[in-house]
């Protein structure tokens, strides 16, 4: 959420960020809302004034006819009390409406685009591998590998659920403690974290929780939400807090579930293991000083290069423009692997994403600082993904397949699998 007081002094620069970020939203109707709220809180003060000095003057020795218009004006200053709490409290509940519609600034440097089309390839790292034989896709070779099951998870669950078989599983729990050791290495705090939310931190981290355009599941007769990022989970784990300047940044590393409802997600980029209802992902999540935030996010992107080099996956880095941005990110970088079977000739897929969201999520969850004047201004919070279980699984199946049908591995994740290449051989023994 941004400052309102910054929308009302900024209200031409406000409103050209929403046109660039191609969002409904209306910084003209919030600064009216703010001022009538400021207005109804002025006369507020002036009448509660007015009443406690009525009071006061009844306090004393008075004759029946002195009373009496005391008492009249104190019922009058009552009822005109309750009618201005009436009206503020329907304004305010107005301009936070209007307020949390309006997204966070964008970084100058962002491309200016509508879309996705208009992201900005920065620079690339590995060559997409060369096949002598014409390359399946992930689903065809975990099917034939037997290591995913999407017609059983479709029975059992719903489209856009599925099982991991055989070795499979022991590649999802590699991949996370590979993920998790590298970012111990850099200096985060691991964490499992609660796959459910109050839809107040979610909201409060500039998400829908509710409505028929959300992307998150509610829990009926319930306030809680299933997390589609644990995103949710490490930012409301400050939430109404002042952490000490001196132990800032604080980075989480977070291990949880994700659901996602990716309603209207189809086409043929959208099949298997790329979008679906439920995956397991590492999050990483900083609180930080808000003139270092920029910086941090230079060294979020480049520990997600780290694990992406390791993995041996080659990947692009995007630079997001202002109509794909997500309403908190102030910038954005996303990671898109090579995928050999996405597309008729192979087609680069987001595969992480990293986002300075300055101060607009910390402002709506109350998290703050003592600075050295001792006052408590808001923290930036920032967000990227260490590693998507299900997108590095499209990522790895379809690299490091070979002529035979197996699957070679990267020698740094051999080390933690136990073993250095699937085959149908190997599945069959442990099915």
């Amino acid at each position: 959420m941004l400052d309102l007081k910054f929308i009302r002094d900024n209200v031409e620069a406000v409103r050209a960020n929403v046109a660039h970020r191609h969002v409904t939203a209306d910084p003209d109707l919030v600064v009216r809302f703010y001022d009538q709220r400021n207005q109804l809180l002025k006369e507020l003060e002036s009448m509660r004034a007015a009443r406690n000095a009525n009071a006061d003057r009844m306090k004393g020795k008075l004759a029946a006819e002195e009373r009496t218009p005391l008492i009249e004006e104190g019922k009058r200053l009552k009822e005109s009390i309750a009618e201005l709490e009436k009206r503020h409290e329907e304004t305010e509940k107005k301009l936070t409406e209007e307020a949390l519609k309006i997204p966070n600034m964008s970084h100058p440097s962002a491309p200016v685009a509508e879309g996705e089309a208009g992201n900005l390839q920065l620079r690339t790292w590995g060559e997409p591998p060369s096949f002598s034989f014409v390359p399946r896709d992930h689903v065809q070779i975990g099917q034939a590998l037997d290591l995913i099951d999407f017609e059983t998870g479709a029975k059992v669950a719903g489209q856009k659920f599925y099982y991991l078989k055989n070795q499979a599983v022991i590649l999802e729990l590699s991949l996370v403690r590979y993920a998790m050791d590298m970012l111990m290495r850099e200096g985060f705090t691991p964490m499992i974290t609660p796959d459910v939310a109050r839809e107040e931190i979610v909201a409060g981290h500039g998400f829908n929780p509710r409505g028929p355009e959300s992307n998150i599941y509610p829990v009926e007769g319930t306030d809680l939400c299933l997390i589609a990022t644990a995103e949710f989970t490490l930012g409301g784990y400050n939430a109404g807090r002042v952490l000490p300047a001196e132990q800032l940044p604080v980075r989480f590393a977070g291990l949880s579930h994700c659901f996602r409802r990716e309603a209207g997600a189809a086409g043929q980029f959208s099949k298997g293991l790329y979008r679906v209802h439920q995956f397991t992902k590492v999050e990483m999540f900083v609180f930080c000083l808000p003139t270092d935030s920029e910086a941090m996010l230079d060294r979020l992107i480049g520990v997600e290069e780290k694990i992406f080099k390791g993995l041996e996956i080659p990947y692009r880095i995007v630079d997001t423009c202002t109509g794909d941005l997500g309403g908190p990110a102030y910038r954005k970088f996303d990671i898109e692997a090579w995928m050999p079977g996405r597309g008729e000739k192979g087609e680069w897929g987001e595969i992480t994403s990293a986002s300075n969201c300055t101060d607009y999520q910390a402002r709506r969850l109350g998290i703050r600082f003592k600075d050295q004047g001792g006052k408590n201004p808001f923290v930036h919070t920032l967000n990227g993904t260490a590693l998507a279980v299900s997108r590095t699984l499209i990522a790895l199946l379809e690299n490091f397949q070979q002529a035979d049908g197996s699957v070679r591995l990267p020698a740094a994740l051999a080390g933690y699998t136990g073993f250095k290449e699937i085959s149908a051989a190997g599945a069959a023994a442990k099915t």
